[in-house]
């Protein structure tokens, strides 16, 4: 019987390796782990995710639940926008979320907050017990993505909303080229300069490549039952934002 094999960045493993491993590369880089995000992409990750505000406009007293919400840049975002409301960060991996529990934000919104350790692929939730799932450059990290979404789809409340920031695909060969020049020659050694961790920035820009483009993701977001489902794409498609709707 053949083992089930899954990808880590451009390597493949059995799949009951790559939760474990994950949480390696994420344990060493989560003390600066905001820092790199600013540094690797110049601080437009915040535009994104005003972006993936805008499009999401959180209404007061919604529960969200943010998962890999790591450091819990979505969730203060999201309750801000809200005015209020109740959000839970969800994380494999605790030492980014001990991170998260130490920024201004999450002292100022503790009643608001929870802070969970726990697996995209089984939440510890009931079933239609949230208003909104977003997930902000997670889900490329998780064994089966499907299995995700299929989660997704049943923790959210009828009506609910699914949204997912992932990096993507530039539809134009020459600047995916030149992009790719940058990821691969320059954000690991800006990992290891900031963060001393070379390599678990080298998988980050691999696992980018290994991710579905932008149609066949949304085709696996239809595929988990979510209607309305769309995408816009950002930065030329750098980022990408999908979008569904449990109808």
């Amino acid at each position: 019987m053949n083992e089930k094999t899954t990808h880590f960045g451009f390597q493949d493993i059995p799949e009951d390796e790559k939760a474990g491993r994950v949480r390696g590369v994420f344990g060493s880089v989560a003390s600066k782990y905001d820092v790199m995000n600013d540094v690797m992409s110049l601080g437009i990750h915040r535009a994104w995710k005003d972006a993936m505000m805008d499009w999401l406009a959180p209404r007061p007293g919604q529960r969200l639940l943010d998962v890999a919400g790591g450091t819990g840049d979505v969730a203060f975002r999201f309750l801000k926008r809200a005015g209020s409301g109740h959000a839970a960060v969800l994380d494999l991996t605790e030492p980014m979320l001990i991170e998260g529990r130490k920024r201004a934000e999450a002292e100022a919104m503790a009643d608001s907050l929870d802070w969970i350790v726990g697996d995209a692929m089984a939440l510890p939730f009931d079933d239609n017990a949230f208003d909104v799932y977003t997930i902000s450059f997670g889900i490329r990290n998780v064994t089966r993505p499907q299995e995700a979404l299929n989660e997704a789809y049943r923790v959210l409340r009828p009506g609910g909303r699914l949204m997912v920031l992932e990096f993507s695909q530039i539809p134009n060969d020459m600047m995916q080229k030149a992009y790719d020049l940058y990821s691969f020659n320059i954000i690991p050694r800006m990992g290891q300069a900031i963060a001393g961790d070379h390599d678990s920035y080298q998988y980050l820009v691999e696992s980018i490549r290994k991710f579905p483009d932008q149609d066949t993701f949304l085709s696996m977001v239809k595929q988990a039952g979510f209607g309305n489902a769309k995408y816009r794409n950002l930065s030329l498609g750098i980022a990408c934002l999908h979008s569904g709707w449990k109808l």
